[in-house]
């Protein structure tokens, strides 16, 4: 069940090194008092104006809310989105980028290797331990970018089991092995809640408790008006409403009322990961660090693949460990920040936050973490803009943070049918919701699969096989065109199969391709 709404007075901390009044829109010219007065009148000028009708708006929206919960709810999350908006002109205006030359390589104690932590964990130590934590899957994205409708979460992913199935049943054996009770906990978003809702129905006799909230819902903002899109409480339009990325959770958590029923029911730690990431189990090894470190915040990173040239690095800035996202580069350092040689690691999203910690850095409106602008096309072919916060980015304000170097196997995402063919393979066997790699296969790394556009929805993708391909002995796989695959095809070394437009390949039930490139055409028929 979804735990009620708390109802604190609403509003809005200004910072005083905001150029805009965060409650009436006006400039405060002394935090722009060096800049030349032409820049400053235009752009103070413009950008207040744009706090000023932001906020109009958005009261309007509030005061067409019947009185009672739904509308002190909805006027927190405006006010929310209104302070990251106007925090948005505030950075505009400053011109404010990221200082290239401030960035450093993580310091030693900044990143610590897994292989470094004391193992094993007494059974005593790791019960105590787990009685301490919740774990919490970030359930807000849809998986239309797989050909699906409704939560990602619902999509079959192995021996017909979601993502979610495999989470509850990971979760409730944790529990089993160890006589715990911890909860797991869903952070839905408007979009996936209704679904989401039903379908947690079906664990209702499972022993394991499920809690559920929702992250904010946002107003998407015209490019050219900056004004929200939205007219009113129950838009109900496209394009209208977002949600702000994961870096809304701690707010969210809060706000719900969650957040301070898990401190009382005694919980310390909350591990948090994507649900989409079937490698993000709990890791009881993990678990002690974060116990006997002190650190409120731990993420987990991984050494970069080409494969990961896009993923979010830690960083010192200023002898802070930080986050630092590809949309924070400057656009002259992008192939820089891609570089494997200078940024080695990547974030997982896997991460150990202490919830006491969160409690104080939320009643002390203490959360900044950098703005990350993401401009849409609307089907209408307006642009818009959504102002989202990555909840990795958090970790310059714990104490202690610092970064874990963690296996591969920590990180298997699902983001793609190319990551689904992994996964449902051979390559991968699956005991207790856990996936891990199969022991027979030599090298204990993942081939590189890359599948085109004839198989990037998942519908489409069954279709095009009668049984996963034995895949333990493969190294590299491309496949574009119309091809089909027959049941108990092996595919080993690097395979390429291409069939060019208006060709068509099948390869047969029990073919063995060994190295091999197919092109042209195949055609097999039954008679």
């Amino acid at each position: 069940m979804s735990p009620k709404y708390s109802t604190p007075p609403h509003s809005v901390a200004a910072s005083s090194e905001n150029i805009l009044d965060l409650s009436s829109g006006h400039i405060n010219m002394s935090a722009v008092h060096d800049r030349s007065f032409s820049i400053m009148d235009f752009q103070g000028t413009t950008l207040g104006n744009a706090a000023k009708g932001m906020r109009n708006e958005l009261n309007r929206m509030i005061d067409g809310v019947p009185e009672g919960p739904d509308r002190e709810h909805f006027a927190r999350e405006m006010d929310s989105f209104f302070a990251l908006f106007t925090r948005y002109l505030t950075e505009k205006a400053k011109g404010q980028k990221i200082n290239w030359s401030k960035i450093k390589s993580p310091k030693e104690e900044q990143i610590i290797l897994y292989k470094d932590l004391p193992v094993p964990v007494p059974a005593r130590t790791t019960a105590a331990n787990l009685k301490k934590l919740a774990v919490l899957k970030l359930n807000g994205g849809l998986g239309t970018t797989m050909g699906c409708v409704g939560p990602k979460s619902a999509i079959e992913v192995r021996d017909g089991m979601t993502f979610l199935d495999l989470t509850v049943r990971q979760v409730e054996y944790l529990n089993s092995i160890h006589d715990v009770d911890v909860p797991l906990i869903l952070m839905n978003s408007f979009n996936t809640d209704s679904d989401t809702t039903n379908i947690i129905q079906k664990y209702s006799n499972h022993a394991l408790q499920i809690l559920t909230f929702n992250q904010s819902r946002h107003p998407r903002v015209g490019k050219e008006s900056l004004l929200p899109v939205a007219k009113s409480y129950d838009d109900n339009g496209p394009n209208v409403w977002y949600p702000p990325g994961h870096g809304d959770i701690f707010e969210s958590l809060s706000s719900s009322g969650l957040l301070d029923q898990l401190i009382a029911d005694g919980k310390e730690y909350i591990f948090i990961s994507n649900v989409d990431n079937l490698g993000a189990t709990v890791d009881t090894t993990i678990l002690e660090h974060v116990a006997t470190s002190g650190a409120e915040f731990i993420m987990e990173v991984t050494d970069k693949t080409k494969a990961d040239i896009k993923g979010g690095t830690l960083i010192d800035y200023d002898g802070q460990v930080r986050l630092l996202e590809i949309a924070q580069v400057p656009s002259e350092f992008v192939e820089e920040f891609k570089s494997i040689k200078k940024f080695k690691i990547f974030n997982t999203n896997n991460l150990w936050v202490s919830l006491k910690a969160i409690k104080r850095l939320v009643t002390e409106s203490a959360f900044s973490m950098e703005i990350i602008e993401n401009i849409k096309t609307t089907d209408g072919g307006e642009k818009v803009i959504q102002l989202e916060t990555a909840v990795g980015a958090a970790i310059k304000h714990f104490h202690g943070a610092h970064g874990v170097n963690v296996p591969r196997s920590r990180f298997l995402p699902v983001k793609s049918t190319s990551d689904l063919f992994l996964l449902t393979s051979d390559l991968y066997a699956l005991n207790h919701g856990v996936l891990s790699m199969n022991p027979k296969r030599i090298f204990q790394n993942a081939p590189i699969v890359k599948l085109g556009d004839h198989f990037k929805k998942v519908g489409h993708y069954l279709s095009r096989f009668k049984s996963p391909p034995h895949i333990l002995e493969l190294d590299h796989l491309t496949v574009t065109g119309d091809v089909t695959f027959g049941a108990d095809v092996v595919l080993r070394g690097t395979v390429i199969i291409v069939a060019n437009h208006g060709s068509r390949i099948d390869i047969p039930s029990g073919a063995i391709l060994d190295d091999k490139v197919v092109s042209g055409n195949l055609r097999i028929l039954d008679h």
